[in-house]
């Protein structure tokens, strides 16, 4: 019987290889940091929309019962008050100061802010219908902006505006923090975000999400 030599036929004996596991172990810091960023980021914009929805949330309700903050003990929604009259009434400048006073007090105007405030904060708080809580609101912060009008040195009257910046004030940050917050899809850590997004309905409209 004949023997033949194959050279290209393994012996069966390998040499241990430290390439996959060099690979492997120079990789495992760098995802483990990325796993980390990923974490820290996720937890740090779920804080801005916590913190956010609790200014919404906490607008409403001091509205509504009058803590004696903004709205003084007794003169709440509930005991007759109302929400838009203090603020629409006091607009003192800006191209839309007319109209803002024929809208104070309205009831229409009361129901649209105050269910705005109640909405947009709930919203957040959970984490869902984001996206919808971000138009809203950036609406809301924009029509706030215009009535104190802060690119105004004077008011109406002549006395001065006391504009602390004459494009970027509170209501833009609260804007954009409501834009970030959608876009980073932060309902998802600390909230109800991917429930609401696994739901049939938000599946088939994603701009509900």
């Amino acid at each position: 019987m004949a023997v033949h030599e194959h050279p290209d036929r393994s012996s069966g004996f390998h040499l241990p290889s430290f390439r996959r596991n060099r690979t492997a172990a120079a990789a495992g810091p760098e995802v483990a940091v990325g796993t980390g960023t990923h974490t820290v980021r996720a937890y740090a914009f779920a804080s801005l929309r916590l913190l956010t929805g609790f200014v919404f949330l906490w607008a409403f309700l001091d509205k509504t019962f009058g803590f004696g903050y903004a709205t003084p003990s007794g003169k709440g929604w509930i005991d007759g008050g109302s929400p838009t009259k203090g603020f629409l009434g006091s607009v003192a400048v800006g191209p839309m100061e007319s109209t803002f006073h024929s809208w104070a007090g309205d009831p229409w105007a009361d129901w649209l802010f105050m269910l705005g405030l109640l909405g947009i904060g709930l919203a957040l708080v959970a984490g869902v219908a984001l996206r919808l809580a971000a138009v809203a609101g950036t609406l809301m912060m924009g029509l706030m902006w215009i009535a104190e009008w802060p690119p105004a040195k004077h008011l109406s009257d002549g006395s001065p505006s006391m504009s602390t910046n004459p494009f970027v004030d509170y209501h833009v940050i609260y804007a954009v923090a409501l834009i970030v917050v959608a876009a980073a899809a932060a309902g998802d850590t600390l909230g109800l975000g991917r429930i609401w997004a696994g739901l049939p309905l938000v599946r088939r409209s994603r701009w509900l999400r």
